[in-house]
């Protein structure tokens, strides 16, 4: 995440004079209240508000503000602007990312979010830093039940391109640093009521020494996975299908796996995932749908990706956003595939089983997947982080594939989706100029069975690569899957 920041059509600088037209004005340009839309939600059946609709909330309307395109019925209000002026006075930091919504007080939300600095731009304005020279860190937000924003404040500083992260079921903030430099690798506990301690400035070492994207917390055992986004390895940019980049998932085993501030702090074992009858199984290989039992090997924590590699660990592309839900971990790699487009996985901790459940065939239903989401009603989202115009999308239990979200500034990334603790909000950035949304309107009813219902649904085969008749026949008299076949041929194994 965030190697799309130079790809932004709009300079910063520009967009911030721009913004004039003032968050009032952006509040109003919604693709539901313009009355210029004349589809409407599908499956309703005249309600107002969709449980789960099989073809998502219908088409996008331009939004007359030119910010977010959204479906008919939804409004936003952008609550943060990069530049912008926090409650101390103090300049709100750019490079917006990764984020979680906790219940506060009174019925309000507070939103804690990520800031990826790494050196050039202006510093997160922390008073009690983990290195005063990175500019790196957390902010959050207190927004009232009026979705307007009633604080705005530091929570974290000192570190180094935080990305993403995760909530912890205990009500904190893992966040961590997509980087391995002087010091900087690793994952630190914000706690959004007592911002800027100790704690947040003490990095979780055993968790270990890498490139760290997100983080999720199985709520029934406390183990914490973790992504791994790493650029080591051969990159052809002329044929993203020749890469060779290596990217492990982990977890972290705590000694203490009390659901408590600190925690995890107490040592505990990191390991890898590696399929237990393959040696080094590069996961591009994966068909949808396919089902592998996994196991899970000790890495160093201060040479993990290494470790993992000497150690046949399952191989990966570059791992990004990290959810879970229903019992299921949700994670998904932004340049895997047969086509580079993205592909969504889930694990199953009960079963030990690790499964590919969407692969990117085509750029108009998914295109660089980066943060995911299992939405209140149990719908999955991702936000994608692509070449050209980012989105945000869905897919429903069902296997319906839908545009939620268009970004109309410019070719940023959209990041950090989260809900509200009710459920009737949805929070996103776009990372630059930085932006923060609340989008709120006929969303789905809260459906935990929806959710437990999306961790075990089919995955949708008819997104699976589509071959030529030449390779469906090289596959048949090959023996193997045609998916197995075009791996094979796009890694230079001569098949005929």
């Amino acid at each position: 995440m965030g190697e799309q920041r130079e790809r932004a059509l709009m300079d910063r600088k520009d967009f911030l004079k721009m913004s004039g037209m003032g968050m009032a004005a952006l509040a109003l340009g919604s693709a539901g209240m313009t009355g210029n839309a004349t589809n409407v939600l599908a499956n309703t059946k005249g309600t107002s508000q969709s449980p789960y609709s099989f073809n998502g909330f219908g088409p996008l309307v331009k939004d007359p503000g030119g910010v977010i395109d959204l479906p008919k019925g939804f409004q936003y209000r952008i609550l943060s602007e990069e530049g912008k002026s926090m409650t101390n006075g103090a300049p709100i930091p750019g490079d917006f990312d990764g984020m979680a919504a906790f219940q506060g007080p009174q019925r309000s939300t507070i939103l804690v979010r990520n800031h990826e600095l790494s050196g050039t731009e202006s510093a997160v304005p922390g008073k009690n830093p983990y290195n005063r020279l990175a500019p790196g860190g957390t902010t959050a937000l207190i927004i009232g039940p009026d979705r307007k924003v009633h604080k705005e404040y530091v929570t974290s500083s000192g570190t180094m391109q935080n990305c993403a992260g995760g909530a912890t079921p205990w009500g904190t903030w893992l966040t961590c640093e997509e980087t391995r430099i002087d010091g900087h690798g690793y994952v630190f506990e914000v706690m959004p009521d007592d911002p800027e301690n100790k704690l947040s400035k003490t990095p979780i070492r055993e968790m270990g020494f890498f490139s760290h994207e997100a983080t999720a917390v199985d709520p029934a055992t406390g183990i914490v996975y973790l992504t791994e986004d790493d650029f080591r390895g051969k990159i052809d940019p002329d044929d993203p299908a020749n890469d060779e980049r290596s990217s492990f998932l982990y977890r972290y085993i705590p000694n203490d796996r009390s659901p408590k501030p600190g925690a995890l702090q107490k040592g505990g074992k990191l390991q890898a995932l590696a399929i237990e009858e393959k040696t080094n199984p590069d996961a591009d290989f994966m068909n949808p749908g396919q089902k592998f039992g996994v196991i899970w090997k000790d890495v160093n924590k201060e040479e993990p990706h290494d470790d993992a590699l000497n150690s046949g660990c399952v191989r990966f592309n570059r791992l990004e956003g990290a959810y879970f839900a229903g019992g299921v971990f949700w994670f998904d790699d932004t340049a895997g595939g047969e086509k580079r487009l993205g592909q969504i996985y889930r694990y199953f901790p009960s079963t030990e089983t690790l499964e590919l459940f969407y692969e990117g065939t085509e750029a108009n239903k998914m295109e660089s997947p980066d943060n995911i989401v299992i939405t209140p009603w149990g719908d999955l989202m991702f936000a994608e982080d692509g070449s050209g115009g980012n989105r945000v999308m869905g897919i429903t239990p069902e296997g319906e594939v839908y545009a939620f979200a268009n970004n109309r500034i410019n070719n940023s990334e959209f990041c950090g989706p989260t809900f509200s603790p009710d459920g009737k909000t949805l929070f996103l950035n776009i990372q630059s100029p930085g932006l923060t949304f609340a989008i709120w309107g006929p969303f789905g009813y809260r459906n935990a069975g929806r959710q437990r219902q999306m961790g075990h649904a089919t995955p949708p085969r008819n997104f699976a690569p589509k071959l030529s008749p030449e390779m469906s026949e090289i596959a048949r008299r090959s023996g193997i899957s045609e998916l197995e076949a075009a791996a094979f041929l796009r890694h230079g194994v001569n098949l005929t």
